[in-house]
């Protein structure tokens, strides 16, 4: 390997484009996805007709991994989803883009239980849409409603179709497509939603299955414009804030590798998780002593789905899996310096396939920088002497926007060696129409005529935690009350309980926030200094779980999502909680099919998944655009480090941190503490 040499800021940004591989683990290139379909081309699967939904890497064997060195050669390879569209047939194929072969070629029975379609194709929206615009079921049903001037121009928003095990659907290539109005070419249709009005399309024969006409509800026409020029002008009160890092940030990026103050890792992308992060480890002392300790072998959020709450026609059967319907990363957004990150900011282009299979460019896809984080600790002694540390984070993220959603995905790493990671939904809540005033017991009204369904946005994190190694123990602990009797005497005492979690059947798991709930992962063979085995602990945010009741279809195919935690023992064939192809599946597949085989946790390789997300009741604060919802998770050292790790950090400008005034009349006793009085500093 060629080493490359780290990169120095000093304003504005900087990119890392993946143009050659250096590391087993180094996110895909625009030249191994164009290899790729090279080869599918030249072995005849990938023909005229074929599309591509998916294409993603393979990752190396974790052995291969720890074995490599470099300059040693590395064999990449990626699985590709292949699409007949004239047919509806779909295949798999894995392609070594290193030895320019098909090393495997699978077909998928789609056709059959419990089904399972690719994900979507950029094309098939634009097609849908068509196909929806020129039904006459539609057109007259348009025309009936008194909005015919509006047929050209309506945008026919094309939707997954859940699972309901219709005849004309099981088996099927099919999408729905909901209708809305566009008063003028740059208007926001969401904020014109026709109800009742539903078309369902079989995508391979390329016609309306049927037309679903229900009611008669007005169509709220005000205005949904969020922009400046429709709500300016600007305001003036807030003043500037310069983030200004004039000798540069703290971290170096060598390829796919970040390095800052303690941590390492490295960064990944592909069109289905979106950023991925790798081999993540904290350096533990100083000098020729100092221990690069391995935390997480690898993080992702791979999946969430979007349930609704609504009976309604139009929105009972919606439950989007953004992942695994329509891909996170393949509709992830370009990032601007100054809007989506702020400071000195290094950035990651990221490459992924179109429809058929050629590579994309999505430049600055992913964002890298380092902020203040207010104070990490401080404590002022007897004699009144501050000491303060202030903390900062470096920060890594990205965002996807599916129709009318934006997702960020934030990953923090703290100096104390905490762990958080972030989700923030934002964009424009899916509405429905209504009559102004009346109630809807699933659909607040938060605009006249405009009501949002209850919904959820339940991500799924999957984290391959490698506490000091990959032997690893799982341990549920809470905080418990004692009765009052002899083990508490004074009524006063708690304490906390520590439950291993020995199997797959026992690591289904609820948070409880009301018992301080935990998840502690262990070293089954290293101790710290007080003998306790090196540990780190998921603090979950708890909150509502799937809400649909075991008898909706969404409960098979979102199963992952009834409860907060599940844990299996590695296997790496096992990536999605939904399984691989979620899109009109009858369910069964991930997290319950593999954890039914209730494999020994008990110090080994272990994987959580971590349910976490907002329920959300819209309100009219919500409209026309929503500020962030924030959700998430931390993943916080618990003995991993034998003290605070964060003791050497400069204390600032000298000086700047001593107290304005010093008490004088603060009167002391013999023993130094003082007599009392408002001036006191002793802790009582």
């Amino acid at each position: 390997m060629t080493h490359l040499p780290d990169i120095t800021h000093t304003h504005g940004s900087r990119v890392t484009m993946p143009s050659r591989v250096v590391h087993p683990l180094d996110p895909l290139t625009d030249g191994e996805i164009a290899t790729a379909r090279d080869v599918l081309v030249a072995e005849g699967l990938l023909g005229a007709d074929t599309r591509v939904p998916q294409l993603l890497p393979v990752e190396p064997a974790k052995e291969e991994v720890t074995a490599w060195r470099p300059g040693a050669p590395i064999d990449r390879r990626v699985v590709v989803t292949l699409l007949d569209r004239g047919t509806g047939r779909a295949s798999e194929a894995v392609v070594s883009v290193t030895h320019r072969r098909v090393e495997a070629h699978t077909v998928l029975e789609n056709d059959r239980p419990p089904y399972g379609q690719p994900q979507y194709l950029f094309e098939e929206y634009d097609a849908a849409a068509e196909i929806a615009r020129a039904t006459p079921e539609w057109q007259e049903a348009m025309r009936r409603r008194g909005l015919e001037e509006y047929i050209e121009d309506a945008f026919c928003a094309p939707l997954a179709p859940g699972f309901f095990g219709r005849a004309d659907e099981v088996g099927r290539r099919v999408i729905r497509s909901l209708t809305f109005l566009r008063t003028h070419p740059d208007d926001s249709p969401w904020a014109h939603p026709v109800e009742g009005l539903v078309v369902h399309i079989d995508l391979t024969e390329g016609r309306a299955i049927r037309v679903e006409d229900d009611g008669d509800t007005p169509v709220p026409m005000a205005s949904g414009d969020y922009s400046l020029a429709a709500h300016g002008p600007a305001r003036e009160t807030l003043k500037p804030i310069e983030i200004t890092q004039p000798e540069g940030p703290s971290f170096s990026v060598e390829g796919s590798e970040v390095r800052w103050e303690n941590w390492r890792f490295r960064v990944g992308f592909n069109a289905r998780e979106g950023l991925v992060l790798n081999t993540v480890t904290f350096r533990d002392g100083t000098g020729e002593e100092a221990e690069q300790r391995s935390v997480l072998h690898r993080g992702s959020v791979p999946e969430m789905v979007v349930p609704y709450g609504d009976t309604s026609s139009t929105r009972h059967w919606i439950s989007y899996f953004d992942a695994g319907e329509y891909l996170l990363g393949k509709n992830a957004n370009s990032l601007a310096l100054g809007c989506d990150c702020l400071g000195v900011i290094h950035y990651f282009d990221g490459f992924v396939a179109d429809d058929r299979g050629n590579p994309v460019r999505i430049p600055q896809v992913v964002c890298l920088h380092e902020e203040d984080h207010g104070i990490l600790w401080k404590h002022t002694d007897l004699a009144g002497n501050p000491e303060v540390r202030r903390g900062r984070r470096l920060v890594i993220s990205y965002f996807a926007t599916i129709g009318n959603y934006d997702y960020g995905f934030f990953w923090y790493f703290y100096l104390d060696g905490t762990i958080q990671v972030e989700a923030k939904a934002t964009g424009i809540v899916f509405a429905g129409a209504g009559v102004p005033g009346s109630a809807n017991p699933h659909a607040p009204e938060i605009a006249p005529g405009i009501f949002a369904p209850v919904h959820q946005h339940l991500f799924c994190a999957r984290l391959d935690l490698a506490v000091d190694g990959e032997d690893n123990t799982l341990h549920e602990v809470d905080v418990v009350g004692i009765p009052t009797g002899e083990d508490n005497p004074y009524g006063n005492a708690f304490t906390w309980r520590s439950r291993q979690l020995a199997r797959e059947s026992e690591a289904a798991r609820l948070a409880d926030p009301a018992s301080g709930r935990v998840w502690e992962v262990a070293s089954a063979h290293r101790r710290n200094h007080v003998g306790r085995p090196t540990a780190y602990h998921l603090v979950p945010q708890g909150g509502p779980v799937l809400m649909a009741q075991p008898e909706a279809t969404v409960h098979d195919r979102a199963t992952f999502a009834t409860k907060h935690l599940w844990a299996t023992v590695f296997d790496a064939d096992e990536r999605f909680p939904a399984g691989p192809y979620p899109n009109a599946h009858a369910g069964g597949a991930g997290l319950p099919a593999w954890t039914s085989a209730d494999r020994d946790l008990d110090g080994t390789d272990l994987v959580l998944w971590h349910v976490f997300g907002p329920t959300h009741v819209p309100r009219p604060e919500d409209w026309p655009v929503m500020p962030v919802d924030y959700s998430g998770f931390v993943l916080k050292p618990y003995g991993f480090l034998d003290r605070n790790p964060a003791l050497d950090l400069p204390d600032g400008a000298p000086g700047h941190c001593s107290p304005a005034t010093t008490p004088a009349t603060a009167a002391t006793s013999d023993n130094g503490c003082c007599g009392g009085g408002d001036n006191c500093r002793c802790q009582h």
